[in-house]
């Protein structure tokens, strides 16, 4: 039996990390001036298929980044799904605008995107799609809906690098989209995030708005004309996420095959319920979440987690719905209506260990400790 303890999600570094991260400590050029920043935001826009790429401090700045460059303000709406990471949210309000959330799709857990449209007023000016654990929104749907009420799309792909929908990447759908590359994300540079757009215009404002509002071409005179943030990379994390970039898709592969090795193993467990793809999609599985079905499996979600904990094996609770956020209450949002989809999903969700370095072994012990405790 394999005895070591499992935690629910550390990062891989197997590439170029210790070479390029010793070059830039050796030049000197650790801040976010070096080369690391220009040639990371290249190559990961490259990798998604879009023109442009902006790297910053972290995923939540690269969503409030998002959106300041698209003129989100005061006065505006901005809908998201009820069903996300509370940085989905905050990023919205950031911005003095206010989150309008939708419940979630009960099979892809993402927006349920035939809900849209009954909260679009005068207000609403963007819409958000998350790509929820690595899984891509249905996004001829949401397209055709911003069309339709000439609303920007902000694609939150935290969780979601190198996922597919109709063979384009997550992040090129949109008029701008986040990503986050935090330590348990498929890339990652330990804290850090970027933008990504095909717009100049919106990537010459994300550059501009991301430097303290330093004009981008003559001299800095330090005069500012904007509120700007400080949301700059630096070198040395860059120089870590460009030699991730470099093996995106074997990391991404290592995912997808944890996912598929949980569902071999797992198969003879009634009530375990495992996300559904969203059709013509990747799912990359950035995180393997399951729901369960305690009439069927036997026994309850919090039991589960505490026999798991006990056998050396780390999980995770899934998101509390936006909707029961104190925080978003009291900055003014609507509460209101009917989430029960986004609340089974609370009541019921866990994540198992998900890790790029996971190896079959250790994925069989947790499985065979789950089959365990469902059996007895």
């Amino acid at each position: 039996m394999n005895n070591r303890n499992i935690p629910v999600c550390e990062p891989l570094l197997s590439g170029n990390e210790l070479k390029y991260i010793t070059e830039a400590v050796s030049s000197g050029w650790i801040s976010s001036s070096g080369k690391f920043v220009n040639e990371f935001e290249k190559s990961f826009a490259d990798y998604c298929g879009v023109k442009y790429g902006v790297a910053v401090c972290n995923g939540t700045s690269a969503l409030h980044l998002c959106l300041v460059s698209c003129g989100i303000g005061p006065g505006d709406e901005v809908i998201i799904p009820d069903f996300t990471m509370i940085s989905t949210a905050f990023a919205v309000c950031y911005t003095g605008a206010k989150p309008v959330f939708i419940d979630a799709d009960p099979y892809t857990w993402n927006i349920d995107v035939n809900k849209i449209e009954e909260k679009i007023n005068s207000k609403t000016k963007a819409i958000i799609p998350v790509h929820i654990f690595g899984n891509m929104c249905n996004m001829d749907k949401i397209i055709n809906i911003a069309k339709k009420h000439n609303l920007l799309i902000i694609e939150d792909a935290a969780e979601a690098h190198g996922a597919e929908y109709r063979g384009k990447k997550a992040g090129s759908f949109s008029d701008i989209a986040a990503f986050s590359f935090f330590a348990n994300k498929n890339i990652t540079t330990g804290e850090g995030g970027m933008v990504i757009t095909n717009s100049e215009e919106i990537y010459n404002k994300a550059k501009y708005f991301k430097n303290l509002c330093f004009p981008l071409r003559g001299k800095r005179n330090y005069l500012h004309n904007d509120i700007g943030f400080n949301y700059r990379m630096s070198n040395l994390h860059a120089a870590i996420g460009l030699a991730q970039v470099e093996k995106a898709d074997y990391y991404k592969n290592l995912r997808i095959k944890n996912n598929i090795l949980y569902k071999k193993y797992l198969s003879e467990c009634r009530g375990i319920v495992f996300q559904s793809d969203e059709k013509e999609s990747l799912n990359v599985h950035w995180m393997n979440a399951i729901l369960i079905d305690s009439k069927k499996f036997g026994k309850s979600r919090d039991e589960l987690m505490l026999f798991l904990k006990k056998n050396g094996i780390e999980t995770r609770l899934l998101f509390n719905g936006m909707h029961k956020q104190k925080s978003l209450k009291k900055y003014g949002c609507d509460c209101s209506g009917d989430f029960h989809v986004t609340d089974y999903l609370t009541e019921c969700g866990l994540y198992l260990p998900s890790g790029s370095g996971l190896r079959e072994e250790d994925i069989r012990k947790i499985c065979d400790t789950i089959i365990y405790f469902y059996k007895h």
